[in-house]
């Protein structure tokens, strides 16, 4: 979306990420809210298979809408050099914009009475509805918080590298990945596992040949389950 908004509607690009990033929040809350609510409780096999049919069905639609063809988002800003090191203003861009996000989701979690209500709700939904915490409303808000920070992640990658529907795959994959690897029930757990996996990943690249830098990822998940299954910096009860 914001690709298009950009090269198609000469919207600005942060306009455009912003956009992207409301419809989404707004698209995810109601299926959230008036869909996958409605199994949420059901046994675990009828949520995966709602979520399984939902995954093939937008990323079919999306293909229809967007094509396979991929695309990037070329931001001509210029570049700065740091210790010999010439770096694009338009990804440094991106890597704020990730970490700001990064920041503002940990303050939403640790200082806000919605984060702590979605923490509660993640802990035990049974007693946060009798507290009167609205369970039905927290499971969409969360769902949307995660399609619009996914809204975000792609208008930064677009500017990183070309980018196509059908690498949802892959970014799940590396997804699941940095949580299990940082640890899950922590923000700055997902900072550490996506640095630890860039960088094995990089370096199996160089050491092993690009074909092995998954292989190099999911390699190390293995042993970080089996050493600490917590997580790098996650705690305990929340794996």
């Amino acid at each position: 979306m914001t690709i298009y908004c950009t090269l198609y509607l000469g919207v600005s690009p942060l306009i455009a990420a912003m956009i992207g990033c409301a419809v989404l929040f707004a698209f995810g809350y109601l299926v959230q809210r008036h869909l996958i609510n409605e199994v949420v409780t059901a046994p675990i096999f009828i949520s995966f298979t709602l979520t399984f049919g939902l995954d093939l069905l937008l990323n079919n639609a999306m293909i229809q809408a967007f094509t396979a063809t991929p695309r990037s988002l070329i931001l001509n800003y210029g570049s700065i050099t740091i210790f010999n090191v010439s770096l694009s203003i338009a990804r440094l861009g991106a890597m704020v914009l990730a970490l700001v996000l990064t920041g503002l989701l940990y303050w939403l979690l640790r200082h806000s009475q919605m984060g702590r209500a979605i923490i509660a709700v993640r802990m035990d939904h049974y007693a946060a509805r009798l507290l009167g915490i609205r369970v039905e409303h927290i499971y969409a808000i969360t769902f949307g918080i995660g399609a619009l920070m996914a809204a975000a992640a792609g208008a930064a990658m677009a500017v990183v590298f070309p980018i196509t529907p059908l690498l949802s795959g892959v970014f799940l994959g590396k997804a699941f990945v940095i949580c299990v690897l940082g640890g899950l029930g922590s923000v700055p757990g997902a900072l550490v596992g996506g640095l630890a996996l860039g960088l094995l990943e990089s370096f199996g690249a160089v050491v092993f040949g690009s074909q092995w830098s998954t292989t190099v990822g999911f390699a190390l998940i293995i042993l970080v389950l089996v050493v600490r299954p917590s997580g790098l910096v996650g705690r305990k009860g929340f794996e």
